[in-house]
């Protein structure tokens, strides 16, 4: 089992532009896991993006293919009915044009020769740590919000 990647990304610091002024992204999360599917919801949603989650690759491809207006699809490695590298040949073949990550817990040396092939933008290895995730997402989403970025509000007494 590898470690959780690690990223040298600075975190930006707090805007003070309107929060409208932050890209808002659609994601996909495809993980045969509910809990996993859970956290991730309402870790993307309290950084106001929109996510919709599925429970094995056949169902993301079949979602990506009815609206392929997604930002970014994060596929679990290992699921049934269709791994993650099975998903990312087909949004390949389907020519998806948004950004594919790939969650594992672990990975062989053969699966990720394949998603280096298929170009995947990034594999992030569980336990997925939300504070990793934003870092990654603002890597590769520049401009997109991210919690750390909400205006901070004071109390008024």
């Amino acid at each position: 089992m590898s470690a959780p990647a690690t990223f040298s990304t600075p975190v930006a610091p707090v805007s003070t532009s309107p929060l409208t002024s932050k890209r808002f992204l659609r994601i996909l999360y495809a993980d045969d896991v509910r809990e996993l599917r859970d956290v991730a919801r309402i870790s993307f949603s309290r950084d106001g993006h929109g996510i919709e989650c599925v429970a094995d690759g056949s169902l993301a491809i079949n979602r990506v293919a009815a609206d392929p207006n997604f930002d970014l699809v994060i596929t679990d490695h290992h699921m049934p009915n269709m791994n993650g590298v099975e998903v990312v040949i087909r949004l390949r073949e389907m020519a998806f044009p948004g950004k594919i990550m790939v969650f594992s817990s672990d990975l062989g040396s053969l699966a990720a020769s394949e998603y280096e092939r298929l170009k995947v933008d990034r594999i992030i290895y569980k336990p997925v740590y939300p504070s990793v995730l934003r870092g990654v997402i603002a890597e590769l989403f520049p401009g997109a919000a991210l919690r750390t970025e909400l205006p901070e509000f004071t109390r008024e007494d």
